[in-house]
């Protein structure tokens, strides 16, 4: 097993983004993804270290200017799953966070943390996609605001710098929207996702509108599926809809065979998951 790596712990925001500036470090958050890594199971090791536990700057759940929720990066799941306010206006994100490891891994894992770790099985990262959130990061050249659908830019990759930290992600709320979260794993709790999805849209005169569909663990990352989208924007909730949504999910995307599952599963899961949240949104 290869050395710990050194750790560096920054008493404030401006002294983290001073040392970001430098040398080459690896920022760690509750530490449940680093971790693993640092035995060398995973890719290489980090040279160095920045915790920022201590950086209370990163912490909080609020409401931004009364049309939008905001959340820390620190923000831990058993954080996000008690929050009255996430529980009130995005609770697809309290269940996605319940979905995750054990208490322990709840009380310590930050969103921020699964934001950047950009697992395609992060089971955060389709509610973001399908909630049209944006994603805060800050350094020394200030701060700046990248949505969702463009952070995620390959496997465990982003469009974070190396200089960057995340400071917060914050979800616009819309009259009227709905937002959805649906996991398979090999069983009920503690498992990776084989698929993940959330489903966003707002009833308007009997239609769905401003649709969104996201998927996780079916692609190289986090990804949203905009032919069905396509199906879905304007339609009324009918059956014949939903097998036609259901159809064209399970063409659009292309998963692999992993040791998790197969393509073929992931593909008819899909479908599955899909037809069954228009069913039950549609109530018949």
């Amino acid at each position: 097993m290869p050395a710990e790596p050194p750790v560096v712990t920054p008493r404030s925001l401006a002294e983290a983004y001073e040392l970001l500036g430098g040398d080459p470090f690896r920022p760690i958050a509750g530490g449940t993804d680093l971790m693993v890594q640092i035995t060398g199971e995973l890719g290489e090791p980090p040279e160095r270290v920045l915790d920022l536990w201590r950086l209370d700057e990163l912490r909080g759940i609020r409401l931004a200017n009364g049309d939008a929720l905001a959340i820390g990066a620190l923000s831990t799941y058993t954080q996000i799953r008690r929050s009255p306010l996430v529980g009130e206006h995005l609770p697809a994100l309290a269940e996605a966070a319940a979905t995750i490891g054990a208490a322990q891994i709840q009380n310590r894992g930050t969103l921020g943390g699964n934001v950047v770790n950009a697992s395609p099985a992060g089971d955060t990262l389709p509610v973001l996609l399908a909630a049209d959130a944006d994603i805060v990061l800050g350094s020394r050249r200030g701060e700046r605001t990248v949505p969702a659908a463009d952070f995620w830019t390959g496997y465990r990759k982003t469009a974070r710098a190396e200089d960057e930290l995340v400071l917060r992600i914050v979800f616009p709320l819309r009259p009227g929207r709905r937002t959805r979260f649906r996991k398979v794993g090999t069983r009920r709790a503690q498992a990776i996702s084989k698929v993940v999805m959330a489903l966003a849209y707002r009833s308007d005169g009997g239609v769905w509108r401003d649709v969104r569909v996201a998927l996780g663990s079916v692609a190289e990352r986090p990804i949203r599926v905009p032919e069905t989208e396509r199906v879905l924007e304007g339609a009324a909730p009918r059956q014949s809809v939903a097998d036609h949504a259901a159809a064209t999910i399970a063409g659009e995307i292309s998963p692999i065979d992993d040791v998790r599952s197969t393509a073929d599963y992931r593909r008819a899961v899909s479908a599955r998951i899909l037809h069954r949240m228009l069913r039950e949104e549609g109530g018949w």
